[in-house]
């Protein structure tokens, strides 16, 4: 078995998630299974190389996991020509800069999302790496999760007929930080940092929608900070300038409507986190982060509206739960393998920096929506 070697930069991974799923749950996890498998007897190994600000919390995760190499000088790792890819989870403000100063140094780019903080800076990278000839991704972990691999599974098998709607809810509850800490770290809270929920989840909302059911065409949203006092990581209070509730409504090609909350300030009653309910004319689904339950229209139940007498049935329990029929990989894992291999193997790979954009412009167009209370329609993106 022929091993080969590739070398990642990976910056902002004493951050939750990059250090969790993209170092931990991807990268180490690659490597602890003996590496990538290419096929003819080579195998790929990444060997990564962490990047940050702070000397004493690289050094000790480098210690933890067996790592030798860290820096927290990213334009001297860049000036390595032994690193092949550049990989970025820092915090939003701080990803154009080094991602192109990444591209300037010939570096194949992967980066969390949104790639931008407007759709201009977000065009800009994907004209700078096509220019430079690079390769380049963007994290899209929720089409890789079981839910919507087994939802993707029903669409291709043409168990909806015509899809007509999508309904979405995501959030929890996030601790303000004063009696409980908050679960999230405070510049999610600041716009001025880059923070808000419409820049974090309607980029994913973009290519979710798009991905499995059909380009968007247009937006109207609803934004709102519901609470506007949070305490930080120190326990002092501060403003929460940027959104923590997003309300949006979106038309997709085709002609079905999709429309998901996302809030920071809800308590759960669902099964999971986030789920998606798809109702078409032969049968209805309900997907979340890891199962999937459909009713198709020769069982569905004739439940007839009468305020006056107790419910007699449990609607829950007449839907049937879809069979795994496969094993599921970590979806941030199972799309670093992918990017991996597009890298070595050239293999086609649909997820890059236009795409990004078209997350940021989503988000771009609904926190518009909200200041001028208007729908807005989303233009196709060209270089």
């Amino acid at each position: 078995m022929t091993r080969r070697t590739v070398r990642i930069a990976m910056n902002g991974v004493t951050g939750r998630m990059g250090y969790r799923q993209h170092l931990v749950r991807s990268i180490l996890a690659i490597r602890e299974q003996g590496g990538l498998d290419l096929g003819d007897g080579e195998v790929l190994w990444p060997e990564p190389v962490l990047v940050g600000r702070r000397a004493h919390a690289l050094e000790e995760l480098a210690a933890r996991h067996g790592l030798t190499e860290w820096s927290t000088d990213l334009d001297a790792v860049l000036a390595d020509e032994s690193i092949d890819i550049y990989f970025d989870a820092q915090v939003t403000s701080a990803r154009v800069e080094a991602i192109k100063k990444a591209i300037a140094a010939g570096k194949h780019i992967y980066t969390e999302k949104p790639t931008a903080t407007d759709v201009e800076g977000a065009l800009d990278l994907a004209r700078l790496a096509r220019d430079a000839g690079i390769k380049h991704g963007v994290v899209q972990d929720k089409i890789f999760l079981p839910g919507l691999l087994k939802l993707k599974r029903l669409i291709d098998g043409g168990f909806f007929g015509e899809i007509l709607s999508v309904r979405g809810e995501f959030g929890y509850w996030v601790f303000e930080g004063d009696w409980q800490e908050a679960q999230r770290p405070s510049w999610n809270y600041r716009a001025e940092d880059g923070g808000g929920i419409v820049v974090d989840m309607f980029p994913h909302w973009e290519y979710v929608l798009h991905e499995l059911f059909g380009q968007v065409t247009s937006v109207s949203a609803h934004v709102q900070t519901h609470i506007p006092q949070r305490w930080d990581e120190h326990g002092k209070p501060y403003a929460a300038t940027a959104d923590d509730a997003a309300y949006g409504i979106f038309q997709l090609a085709g002609g079905a409507v999709a429309q998901i909350n996302s809030s920071w300030a809800v308590r759960v009653n669902r099964d999971e986190l986030v789920e998606f309910q798809v109702d078409g004319t032969h049968g209805s689904a309900v997907a979340g982060l890891r199962n999937c339950r459909v009713q198709h229209r020769s069982a569905t139940p004739k439940p007839v509206w009468n305020p006056d007498l107790p419910v007699t049935e449990s609607f829950r329990d007449q839907w049937q739960e879809v069979p795994d029929n496969a094993e599921f990989d970590n979806g941030f894992k199972a799309q670093w393998e992918l990017f991996l291999r597009h890298i070595v193997l050239d293999e086609p790979y649909t997820w890059d920096l236009m795409a990004g954009a078209r997350g940021v412009q989503l988000a771009e167009l609904g926190l518009r929506s909200s200041a001028e209370g208007r729908r807005f329609d989303v233009p196709e993106l060209t270089l």
